[in-house]
């Protein structure tokens, strides 16, 4: 078992950033492909980035590229979302994921997820 914490959510305006984090603990954190994706009130679950066990591959939806730094610390079991520029689309409840996906922008490859921290861009 993996347990996954999220932490650094929070309310912040419009072109703003944020740092959230996913503490891990359990089975060997390296083992696993880490993964954000984010839920915004009535919409499905959606893939936001990636990143492979070792570091060395990141994955973004277009909708964040460029705007937002998927890292993670192997000695410290944590990975990072960094977001700058926010919008007002970007209010979502963030969860972080661990798995070995195929494809690593469906939710159904991840086995694990955190509990979700709660991001609001005002306008």
């Amino acid at each position: 078992q993996v347990q996954l914490v999220e932490s650094g959510g929070g309310l912040v305006q419009a072109g703003g950033s944020l740092r959230l984090s996913c503490a891990a603990s359990g089975r060997t954190f390296t083992s696993y492909t880490m993964a954000w994706f984010r839920q915004a009130p009535g919409k499905e679950r959606e893939f936001v980035a990636a990143i492979s066990w070792s570091g060395g591959s990141t994955y973004y939806a277009d909708s964040v590229k460029g705007r937002s730094t998927i890292s993670r610390d192997n000695a410290k079991n944590t990975v990072y979302l960094q977001m700058n520029s926010l919008k007002p689309e970007d209010t979502a409840v963030y969860y972080c994921a661990a798995g070995t996906p195929a494809w690593y922008g469906h939710t159904g490859e991840y086995e694990y997820w955190g509990q979700g921290t709660q991001v609001t861009v005002s306008s």
